[in-house]
């Protein structure tokens, strides 16, 4: 039938001519056997009014059903629902079938062809009938490529070391590795698709074993082009798939196949932007889950999930989005759902820029599939859920399309057809009525996304208009050599002349330092557009103290002058740069920690982490822990340089969002005791178990313990047992065990119990105060353990007890007051809080109590008190923390015989409470000392942000401190009264 005439019939027409085909083939020659002719007549009329629906619906389908070599096993298969959920498994099963007794390449091509076939159209079938859902036949084709390309190199690479023998690597035989791209690589493969794919193998060497050895790049060499021919040739069975290798290193003029080394040259030397755009979606397809895949993946994912927050990508995807719609309006791509203005390429982009800049700090954005990565940059809160919704209707919607115009011929378009039976077809699969009704909603959707797209890295343009004088100055203040009066002029309307002098002499000696340092011109040219902003920001928000945090700020500045992105993140983000720079005025502290770890920068581009905290400590706790699990399952348990690196970025990250709560006045001062207290030991915990892994491994386990015991506590005094840690604070630790003497360990090597335990500690001493990259975790003193510095650094639980009835001072049992079960085993540690109770509720002499209290206050103030007449120590001074903490202290020790509720607490806040409970003192005595407790705690947790030691003297301060001195003397004066200042 002519081309013209066909083009002019009508789909029920089509339909009609092809099911009479369909019954004219059924009674054919070809079917020798009577009955299966009947069998194959009743198959037909059993399904003919969907047969009749789907063949008006895909020309594809109505030329593969009506091959005059159909069998009733075809139509069967075609008629049956494809699977959904084991997809893979099936598709698996039929190839083995198709290629069970293939013997030459020949028969290799044609088996190959023949499959994909009758599983294309079977899932054809499905889809212009609307029995299965977009998602499920985007994972259905996917699966399919996959099952036949991995099939494909099965058998070629078998066949090619029958000839040559096995490629050979240091661990054994070695296989390629290939990578599927795109589409392939996120399981969304179109229906009509090319394949873009990268071979690589793990090493060099020669075969072994074959009629001929060669190297391994020439036999993998050979297997490439095998396999590539095997899927893209064309036959008269028509062809498995485009193969596309432009996207391997050096593209056309690359090797075929690369060894791993030479591929993790190339990316960490050569690898381009748009290369990390497409590694994104890069998969395995033949994942074995062996050694070598995941050595492939830890080369690829560095390269394309930058560790930091990546911003130097910015550039570069507005690169990448001009050129998408240079090439619209060249090409003009009107109807073209995939290339066009709001196609699927549009929400592709959007989805993978996010992974370009987040995915190194988010795991969950480094998913290969576009649908789960949207979904995740609304969990993360990075994308609003409307649009992230919006985008993914939208998306399945254009791919639907994107399926019904492939599945009409089997052919490679996004177009939207001209001829009348094709969009009758296309609306008839899609559901509506007339073609302009599909248009109209068409024409939302894409508009929709291109909006979204539009959004996406806006264009860089300048942020500040020609009139804004401020800026200019700010602009010449950098650019130019101006003279001090000239910088002074310039600013005059904004600053004093002295923060106006000061500003220029700590800029003119950045300059001096920028001088000396040596960085690449990209550098230079942000730091150029960096400091007039910085400046700008500055003098309109601290115009009264914009001297002190300049210089902070610089000191940042100084130190990531070596690291673009960090440069590109603080211009390319004016609220960061405005959140550091507040955080810098209001602490020398934080400014001082993001100079020493730039990589707390990261924190500020997520606001949500830096503003209101929950204040439970419960669920601070569980927060603490749910966090740090993940960051840990992403790292080999063997690897303790990796491990300690990442408890250090840990602690500081989470440190700097209580500082930033702490700064805005979000979070009371207790709570900010509380959440460092509580990170401190989530992350003890989580070190306790790493060292008890490493030691175990080394020397086995006590042979006394039971399951998962350890027969090992920590308890944590002073700061740490009293949820009272600062933002310095060390940890007080002491270690106990319960092991039997003669005990040893059950492993290769065996020692006893107690050398283990006490290897133990020294291993957990080594995780926390090691210095690395990222400073010190914890530094932590131990001297609190019995016998000081001359005791074990483990000792065992009925040890301790013997110690402290029999050897103890005074102010060890003070100290006990502060001591609390930190982590390690429950029972263990419940022994210590008998032991605990049991030592506080003995029995003491109040006045004996009281003189030995007194002395050693005398003897630590004389010993810790730095002497100053401008500043004041507001721990050791007069009526400072520690006077009240060692009345609180006294009174347990002195009551806990008669009043043993006074043991539970190890805080001093609810220690004061407790003792009026039990009516040992006055409301308002605990009233007035929480209040000066809490404010000179205060005071102290804001000189640590400032970075510095001591107060101020004021007013306030003086009466609080007099205050503290007064229920002192009122509780010790006829022991010692205080001396004055």
């Amino acid at each position: 039938m002519p081309r013209d005439e066909e083009n002019s019939m009508t789909n029920v027409e089509r339909a009609e001519k092809h099911w009479h085909q369909l019954l004219s083939h059924s009674g054919t020659s070809s079917i020798e056997n009577s009955n299966e002719n009947k069998d194959l007549t009743a198959l037909l009329e059993g399904n003919k009014d969907n047969l009749l629906t789907a063949l008006a619906r895909s020309e594809f389908l109505a030329e593969f059903l009506t091959q005059p070599s159909l069998s009733s096993k075809i139509l069967e298969n075609v008629t049956t629902a494809p699977p959904s959920n084991d997809a893979e498994d099936y598709y698996t099963q039929r190839i083995l079938e198709w290629l069970d007794n293939v013997k030459t390449e020949d028969e290799l091509l044609v088996a190959l062809r023949q499959c994909r076939n009758e599983e294309m159209a079977r899932i054809t079938y499905a889809d212009v009938l609307n029995l299965q859902t977009i998602s499920v036949s985007l994972a259905q084709v996917s699966a399919l490529a996959d099952c036949l390309i991995t099939a494909a190199y099965k058998w070629l690479y078998q066949d090619a070391c029958k000839r040559y023998g096995s490629p050979m690597g240091e661990n054994g035989p070695l296989q390629m590795y290939i990578l599927g791209m795109g589409k392939l690589g996120g399981r969304e493969l179109n229906f009509s698709s090319d394949i873009d794919l990268i071979f690589a193998y793990p090493e060099k060497g020669d075969t072994q074993g074959g009629r001929k050895s060669i190297e391994n790049q020439q036999f993998f060499t050979k297997l490439a082009q095998k396999l590539i021919q095997a899927l893209n040739k064309v036959t008269t069975h028509g062809q498995v798939y485009r193969v596309d290798m432009r996207l391997r290193p050096f593209g056309d003029s690359g090797p075929l196949v690369m060894h791993f080394a030479a591929m993790e040259d190339y990316y960490q030397d050569q690898g381009r932007h748009w290369e990390r755009f497409a590694m994104v979606k890069a998969r395995i397809i033949n994942d074995d889950g062996s050694n070598d895949t995941q050595t492939l993946k830890d080369i690829l994912k560095p390269f394309t999930f930058r560790r930091y927050l990546d911003f130097t990508t910015l550039d570069a995807l507005r690169n990448m989005k001009k050129l998408i719609a240079t090439e619209i309006r060249r090409r003009k791509l009107s109807n073209n759902i995939k290339l066009g203005a709001g196609g699927i390429r549009e929400v592709e982009f959007f989805a993978q820029s996010f992974q370009l800049i987040h995915g190194g700090r988010e795991p969950k954005l480094q998913s290969k599939s576009l649908l789960t990565t949207l979904n995740a940059l609304s969990e993360l809160g990075i994308v609003e859920s409307s649009v992230t919704e919006q985008l993914s209707e939208n998306y399945l919607f254009l791919r639907k399309i994107e399926h019904t115009l492939q599945q009409s011929r089997d052919k490679q378009t996004q177009t939207l057809p001209d001829s009348e039976w094709e969009q009758q077809a296309l609306i008839n699969v899609l559901g509506f009525n007339h073609y302009d009704d599909f248009l109209a909603k068409l024409n939302i959707a894409m508009e929709q996304i291109h909006g979204h797209f539009n959004e996406l890295v806006e264009e860089s343009h300048e942020t500040h208009s020609e009139e804004d004088e401020l800026f200019s100055a700010c602009l010449d203040a950098w650019q130019l050599e101006l003279q001090s009066d000239e910088f002074v002029d310039a600013f005059s309307d904004h600053l004093s002349r002295t923060e106006a002098m000061g500003i220029f002499d700590t800029l003119a000696e950045f300059k001096d330092t920028q001088r000396n340092y040596r960085m690449g011109q990209r550098g230079e040219d942000t730091l150029s557009k960096l400091l007039p902003e910085i400046l700008y920001v500055l003098v309109i928000q601290h115009p009264n103290n914009s001297v002190q945090v300049l210089s902070r700020l610089l000191g940042v500045i100084e130190a990531i002058t070596g690291r673009t992105t960090y440069l590109d993140l603080l211009l390319e983000n004016p609220d960061v740069l405005k959140q550091l720079v507040k955080l810098c005025e209001r602490s020398g502290w934080v400014a001082q920690e993001i100079k020493r770890f730039p990589l707390l920068l990261d924190e500020l581009l997520t606001p949500l982490y830096l503003g209101q905290q929950n204040t439970d400590i419960v669920t601070s706790k569980r927060e603490y822990e749910q966090d740090l699990r993940q960051t840990m399952l992403r790292i080999e348990q063997d690897d303790v340089e990796l491990l300690m690196d990442a408890w250090r970025q840990f602690k500081l990250c989470q440190q700097l969002r209580i500082a930033a709560s702490d700064i805005s006045d979000s979070l009371p001062i207790a709570n900010v005791s509380d959440k460092l207290t509580v990170l401190a030991e989530v992350i003890l915990e989580n070190i306790l178990s790493a060292a008890w892994m490493q030691m175990s491994e080394r020397y086995g386990t006590p042979s006394h313990l039971e399951g998962t015991d350890k027969g090992f506590g920590v308890i944590g005094y002073g700061k740490l047992g009293g949820y009272e840690l600062g933002y310095g604070s060390d940890l007080d630790l002491v270690f106990l065990h319960n092991a039997p003497s003669g005990i040893t360990t059950n492993g290769k090597k065996q020692i006893e119990a107690q050398q283990f335990y006490i290897k133990l500690a020294q291993r957990i001493m080594h995780l926390l105060n090691t210095k690395t990259l990222f400073g010190q975790l914890y530094e932590t003193d131990l001297r609190l353990r019995p016998s000081g510095n001359a005791g074990l650094l483990c000792c065992h639980v009925t040890g301790f007890e013997k110690y402290q009835n029999e050897e103890a001072w005074t102010w060890e049992h003070q100290a006990l007051v502060r001591a609390r079960a930190i982590c390690g085993d429950r029972s263990l540690l419940n022994q210590f809080n008998d032991v605990r109770k049991r030592i506080l509720t003995n029995p003491r002499d109040k006045a004996a109590l009281a003189d030995d209290v007194c002395k050693m206050r005398t003897k630590m103030r004389d010993h810790l008190l730095s002497k100053t007449q401008q500043k004041v120590d507001l721990k050791q001074c007069v009526g400072g923390i520690t006077d009240i903490e060692f009345m609180t202290q006294y009174w347990v020790l002195a009551y806990s015989h008669d009043t043993k509720g006074l043991t539970q607490y190890t805080d001093n806040l609810r220690i004061l409470e407790s003792a009026v409970e039990n009516s040992i003192i006055e409301p308002s005595t605990a009233k007035g000392l929480q209040k000066a407790y809490l404010k000179l705690r205060e005071q102290y947790h804001h000189l640590t942000l400032a970075d510095s030691k001591f107060a101020d003297q004021t007013e306030e301060l003086d009466e609080i401190r007099e205050q503290v001195k007064t229920h002192w003397e009122l509780l010790f004066g006829n022991v010692m009264s205080l001396p004055s200042d």
